[in-house]
């Protein structure tokens, strides 16, 4: 009788733990809106914490309202996130620390920021990996090896983004492998309820 009062508190204390104990907060989530279809994005504060909460007081403010992705080459990558659909570039808040030495890599479907030669000039400029970019990817901290700071991976919707890949392209002045056809971004969206 002992053993089986002792097997009941332990069962009750361990349910009414499981029950008490707070909910893991799950990875922000952000939905991608565009004229192709959306795709779902799951970001991750705890290895790009800077990066992930510049991309989203951009998702918020609704800077990606009605941008494009203005870069797009297939095997490689899509990009986006700073022009208008005129090729017009938006203004953008300062940049951010490049965060590349976070041990993601650019493997298909990673979503990393895009920037200049300058490592640390990030702004809102984002792009979606096709492939797995090694060279791309963290390799030292110097200028020419610190690589592209990966902050999230496409969740649903890979089909939308490889079929944004597959677009004609032409130049426009001094932009290159731009789509002949407007891929229009109409909101970026945090999700309230992720997957």
């Amino acid at each position: 009788m002992r053993k089986l009062y002792t097997f009941l508190m332990l069962a009750l204390f361990t349910a009414f733990s499981l029950v008490s104990a707070p909910a893991i907060a799950a990875n922000p989530q952000v939905v991608f809106e565009t004229n192709h279809g959306n795709f779902i994005v799951e970001l991750y504060p705890e290895k790009a914490p800077k990066t992930v909460a510049n991309f989203l007081q951009y998702v918020k403010s609704g800077f990606y309202k009605d941008t494009i992705f203005h870069r797009v080459i297939d095997r490689f990558m899509i990009q986006g996130g700073g022009f208008n659909a005129d090729m017009s570039e938006k203004q953008t808040r300062p940049p951010v620390v490049n965060e590349a030495a976070n041990g993601l890599l650019n493997e298909p479907g990673t979503l990393a920021m895009a920037r200049t030669s300058e490592p640390d000039s990030a702004t809102a400029q984002f792009f979606i990996n096709l492939e797995n970019n090694v060279p791309l990817n963290f390799r030292g901290p110097d200028p020419d090896s610190i690589g592209y700071c990966v902050f999230g991976r496409v969740l649903k919707g890979m089909d939308v983004v490889r079929e944004i890949a597959i677009t004609p392209t032409i130049n426009v002045g001094p932009y290159y492998n731009v789509p002949k056809s407007t891929i229009l971004i109409h909101q970026v969206k945090l999700i309230t309820q992720p997957l």
